[in-house]
């Protein structure tokens, strides 16, 4: 019989918190209901813990069970891609009788067609889509969905600086004020830009939640979309509705959150929400960020 390394003990005896794989690259198909289903190339992580009387962890098992669970549950496509990293989770614990807890994460990119604004011509936006789940022996779990979407965001401060300096201007060259509002209210005042973004996260307990409806939320804290393909109609429109909706990062995550008590009102107030926002600034070397971390419960109490 050949030896099993992995069982044998290690030289320094100390639990490790996660052993696994990742970059495990898979398709899944995701039905649409009379639409054809969506083809995701996911990515997935999985990891257990190990004791410390083990050397290793039997990896190929790890392989095993998102092959088998994959396969098995990808025959038809999936409804919820939760579902997946749920029993995933699960074959892990079955399969790694030493191991207290599973975890598996999933990433895909998902491919949305939309209309540009003026012309209407039709172009492709890519959002990342997220699942994360976790298993304890103890029969405790713990089941997250994700979407990173990306949009642009102007500047509020900057914006009323050169508003000032507009006016200033425009008084030094003889106009009276209500001409110089006048002016201003018909001008889209320039401000720096940022591309911005979002990330909305929600945990699942008894509970689904359309990816379609986190999309929409992560998108409500942007001053305007971004586009892969815009006609020069299109591209003024775009700069025009971004600087009209001037956001702070701060602001992107409260308009974030009044989306979010809209959109879940089935949601049981206990769902915990994650809502951030991170801008790669144009005038300066760094980026800003924010972030709220509550439940669904108390973002209704807050816009209610």
């Amino acid at each position: 019989m050949l030896p099993d390394v992995q069982k044998t003990k290690p030289d320094l005896p100390v639990r490790l918190n996660r052993v696994g794989a990742r970059k495990i690259k898979k398709l899944v198909l995701v039905d649409r209901g009379d639409k054809r289903p969506v083809v995701l190339v996911s990515t997935f992580e999985v990891f257990v813990d190990l004791t410390e009387d083990l050397k290793g962890a039997n990896l190929s098992r790890n392989f095993e069970a998102v092959d088998e669970v994959v396969e098995r549950l990808t025959e038809k496509p999936v409804k919820w891609i939760e579902e997946l990293t749920e029993k995933i989770a699960e074959n892990l614990l079955k399969r790694h009788e030493y191991a207290s807890k599973a975890e598996v994460n999933m990433s895909s990119e998902l491919i949305l067609r939309k209309k540009t604004p003026v012309s209407g011509i039709s172009t492709q936006e890519i959002v990342k889509i997220f699942s994360s789940s976790s298993a304890r022996r103890s029969g405790e779990k713990e089941t997250w969905i994700g979407v990173e979407v990306w949009g642009t965001t102007a500047c509020p401060c900057a914006q009323e600086l050169m508003r000032a300096k507009i006016a200033e201007r425009l008084k030094k060259s003889g106009f009276g004020e209500d001409e110089i509002n006048k002016i201003l209210n018909c001008t889209v005042v320039p401000t720096h830009n940022q591309r911005g973004k979002a990330e909305v996260w929600v945990q699942l307990k008894n509970y689904r939640i359309p990816l379609e409806k986190l999309i929409e939320i992560a998108r409500a804290g942007m001053s305007c979309e971004i586009y892969e393909l815009l006609k020069r109609g299109d591209e003024a429109e775009v700069v025009e509705r971004a600087h009209r909706n001037p956001l702070f990062v701060e602001d992107s995550v409260r308009k974030m959150a009044e989306k979010a008590a809209g959109l879940l009102k089935e949601a049981p107030p206990e769902t915990l929400i994650i809502l951030r926002q991170e801008n790669e600034e144009s005038i300066h070397q760094h980026n800003v960020f924010a972030e709220i971390r509550t439940s669904v419960g108390e973002l209704r109490n807050l816009v209610c």
